[in-house]
């Protein structure tokens, strides 16, 4: 599993960071890092959270 992350549609809403701070954090210049960018399938359901909860739909899973 794969986290696709897109920097040009990403609003920095931080909704993401709510539904997986295990998975999405913020740089000291306020823009959104991916911690960890092939997560372990344990943490699919809080990916599928932020990416539900991206109301830009920057955030996709690749499988």
């Amino acid at each position: 599993m794969k986290i696709v992350y897109d920097r040009s549609k990403c609003k920095l809403h931080a909704q993401c960071r709510g539904a997986a701070p295990e998975l999405f954090s913020f740089a000291d210049d306020g823009s959104l890092v991916v911690l960890d960018e092939n997560p372990p399938e344990e943490l699919r359901e809080a990916l599928q959270d932020a990416v539900d909860a991206c109301p830009e739909q920057a955030i996709s899973i690749k499988d």
